[in-house]
């Protein structure tokens, strides 16, 4: 029922008043159909939206691969232990391998493929630092290659507020998500 699921919406009570929405980096889809309608009713009624960082922006796209990159002339194998590297190249070899059994025909009928695809996602995988590596491995899923294609929830509400004309910003710069991820330690990856 509608009426009883958690909204994870917030409200200040201000006139106009204004929404804090808590969301997930997952393809929207998988949530869509859980989000309750209140929920929805606030994001079509507000005229100004902002998200925890602008995935609409190129700038934002850029500034986030880039930070990923280990400094100039360091490589995964210089930092990582040779048995994990040594495992990790082997499970990458494992996942382009199974990465076209894992694709839907909707994926492949709209022009992806698993080449294409797995490059999307681990392209310089050798340039980044453990953090990220560990991230990117962590969506190299068969459920989440199927869901390839699919926004996820931040930026299908971004794309929903431009379409719909919304002003639209957001509350973290790129530098403030990035740094304190590289400045993890081994130990903490």
């Amino acid at each position: 029922q509608q009426s009883e699921l958690n909204s994870f919406l917030w409200t200040i009570k201000r006139d106009p008043p204004s929404y804090f929405f808590g969301t997930i980096h997952v393809p929207y889809t998988r949530v869509w159909d859980f989000i309750p309608e209140n929920s929805k009713k606030a994001f079509q009624q507000s005229h100004i939206v902002y998200f925890e960082l602008d995935l609409t922006d190129p700038y934002t796209i850029s500034a986030l691969t880039s930070c990923q990159l280990l400094p100039q002339g360091k490589n995964l194998q210089d930092v990582l232990p040779h048995d994990i590297y040594r495992r990790l190249k082997q499970h990458l070899e494992y996942v382009k391998l199974m990465m076209p059994s894992w694709m839907t025909p909707d994926q492949r009928g709209k022009g992806l493929y698993a080449d294409y695809l797995f490059n999307a996602i681990a392209g310089n995988w050798e340039r980044k630092r453990p953090v990220w590596v560990m991230l990117m491995v962590n969506s190299l899923t068969e459920v989440d290659i199927k869901s390839r294609g699919v926004p996820v929830l931040d930026l299908y509400l971004a794309q929903e507020a431009e379409r719909l004309r919304k002003q639209t910003g957001a509350v973290e710069k790129v530098e403030e998500q990035c740094h304190p991820l590289n400045g993890l330690n081994f130990s903490q990856v």
